[in-house]
């Protein structure tokens, strides 16, 4: 066993307590990703994933598996796929309620807890985010997942077409988490993350990883990617040969955790989502 400290200029000063942080701004000198997608209409008719998803039905995905189950219908008659093209809402319907206009993007960050599922429901019974959010919110859908055990910043947004371009790897938003593992781990094998890891097949992107503190073989370690795969953190750390014990997200985009209390919910202000979407869409 090593149990040689990293250099001090490796580690990062840390908080005395183990609250959530936020992260502090993306270098200057990063240059904005541009999101790499197939241009679509604008105008005139559109998929009708497309449509829903603006109106905050759900993502286009959610919205594809409304229409194999037969969930959706245009003047009544049951929307097989190929789907038709439309212009407009009108006629639409889903489980047989009509679809209401689309309102404007609204963007929410959330506090999750540990312990809950970001889902609208569990047929196992388990507490999902559902129940924990604040009463009287619009419909939101969650921008991307935290897992059961997984807690801090949480993204929600009415925009089905919005939440899909956060949530694309090609957008380079990035994300942020703080996780205390238990095991060995240099800050030289962290910073060759950098480089991007393959596990069991899986290939995961670049990494900036950085010891934040070490207590004996107990250490924070502040990890930002853009990527987002299911469990990805976990599974990184736990293939170096550690064990997380706990995990959060203190960061997506420009949001961060700051002050938001467990299980508080907060819109962020129009003029801050209107700088954020300009600079995504550039």
């Amino acid at each position: 066993m090593n149990d040689r400290r990293p250099p001090r200029s490796a580690l990062r000063s840390a908080a005395k307590t183990d609250a959530p942080r936020g992260r502090r701004a993306a270098r200057a000198d990063a240059p904005p990703r541009k999101l790499k997608a197939e241009p679509e209409r604008q105008d005139g008719p559109q998929r009708i994933a497309k449509l829903l998803a603006r109106a905050g039905v759900g993502s286009r995905r959610d919205v594809e598996r409304m229409i194999e189950q037969g969930r959706i219908a245009l003047n009544g008659e049951v929307i097989v796929q190929p789907a038709p093209l439309l212009a407009s809402l009108e006629g639409l319907t889903v489980d047989g309620n009509p679809v209401a206009k689309p309102v404007s993007t609204r963007l929410y960050r959330f506090h999750k807890p540990s312990g809950c599922l970001t889902a609208a429901r569990d047929p196992k019974g388990r507490k999902t985010i559902y129940d924990i959010l604040p009463k009287g919110l619009p419909r939101l859908m969650p921008v991307g997942r935290l897992d059961y055990n997984t807690e801090g910043l949480l993204l929600l947004t009415n925009d089905g077409e919005f939440k899909r371009q956060l949530e694309l790897p090609a957008s380079g938003v990035e994300r942020t988490y703080r996780a205390r593992a238990f095991g060995d781990i240099s800050q030289e094998q962290l910073e060759e993350l950098v480089m991007g890891i393959e596990i069991d097949g899986i290939r995961y992107g670049k990494i900036d990883a950085n010891l934040e503190r070490r207590t004996g073989r107990n250490q924070w370690i502040e990890l930002t990617l853009t990527e987002g795969k299911n469990r990805e953190v976990r599974r990184v750390l736990e293939h170096l040969g550690l064990q997380v014990s706990r995990l959060i997200r203190t960061r997506y985009g420009q949001f961060t955790i700051a002050d938001l209390d467990v299980g508080q919910a907060e819109i962020v202000p129009r003029d801050e989502l209107f700088q954020f979407r300009r600079r995504l869409d550039k």
